[in-house]
């Protein structure tokens, strides 16, 4: 049963996050504002990184670089996570979460440059398909598509920026830090961004405090961060080259099938292909193979 739990923690991390990115805009659409939904997701990371830290008797790294790393890749986290709040209210999130799932072409180029690290062969075509889909998303092609503008193209390339480096900063990170750690970080420092959601909430406007509101906000944000904490374990238990790709595309492509259900539409063919080649190049950018680019035979 050991050996399984790996896989069991892959899956409910992407089963967990293709639902959540799938609802997260929903309480906006309810007349909860994105910014507040932005406060719930941040005390939601409170309870599992309560948890974890208890696993380890609170035994908390809080050394200098710890503290810095952590704060950089909470940040890095925390604001990825505003500004996606904000571009699931400007386009869909089938679209969305597609360009996000790209991030490791991000963790790639500043391993490739800081930390003389070579591309795999797959993971440099996954680079150039990542590189053909993404103006797929943003091109109509004349098809009478839905035209949702460019503004969501480019909060989804911030996103993808964000958790690209903060990506690279876990890399760095876990040399000398255990996972516990830089999850407690990551819940600080959304907390500390809570007071500028809030400065950035417009309190004139009619709020829905209801249950479709805060409340289903916290419902659907908390499957975010338990999926984080078991994508934790399934790092712990298995291997990065088989839970990488299962969580990495699994979960876009689970929340751009259930989005793409529930609305009942297609997207045009440009976008559909872009989607295909940015999945195709989620999976090749997280397999690892043995032999890498410019390696001797």
């Amino acid at each position: 049963m050991k050996s399984k739990l790996w896989l069991i923690y892959a899956l409910v991390t992407t089963i967990f996050w293709g639902v959540w990115g799938a609802f997260i805009g929903l309480p906006t659409e309810n007349g909860f504002p994105e910014t507040l939904g932005y406060c719930v997701w941040a005390l939601t990371m409170i309870p599992p990184a309560l948890f974890v830290l208890k696993r380890i008797n609170w035994d908390l790294q809080y050394d200098k670089k710890s503290i810095l790393y952590g704060s950089i890749i909470g940040f890095l986290g925390a604001g990825g996570q505003m500004v996606l709040f904000h571009a699931v209210t400007t386009g869909p999130a089938y679209l969305i979460f597609p360009v996000i799932s790209l991030s490791p072409v991000i963790t790639i180029v500043l391993g490739f440059l800081f930390l003389k690290e070579r591309s795999t062969k797959l993971g440099a075509v996954g680079i150039m398909l990542a590189l053909i889909a993404l103006p797929l998303f943003d091109y109509a092609g004349g098809q009478g598509a839905t035209d949702y503008g460019i503004l969501w193209f480019i909060l989804a390339l911030i996103v993808a920026g964000a958790w690209g480096v903060q990506a690279f900063y876990m890399k760095l990170s876990n040399e000398t830090m255990h996972a516990e750690s830089i999850f407690f970080y990551m819940m600080v420092t959304a907390l500390m961004l809570i007071p500028a959601a809030l400065y950035l909430t417009d309190f004139s406007q009619p709020i829905n405090w209801g249950l479709n509101g805060p409340y289903l906000a916290a419902s659907i944000q908390i499957l975010n961060a338990i999926g984080a904490l078991t994508l934790v374990y399934a790092f712990r238990y298995g291997k990065a080259m088989v839970v990488s790709p299962l969580t990495n595309a699994g979960a876009p492509l689970m929340t751009a099938i259930i989005a793409m259900t529930l609305l009942g539409v297609m997207p045009g063919s440009y976008r559909l292909a872009g989607i295909v080649l940015a999945l195709i190049a989620a999976v090749l950018l997280a397999v690892e193979p043995n032999e890498t680019v410019g390696e001797a035979e």
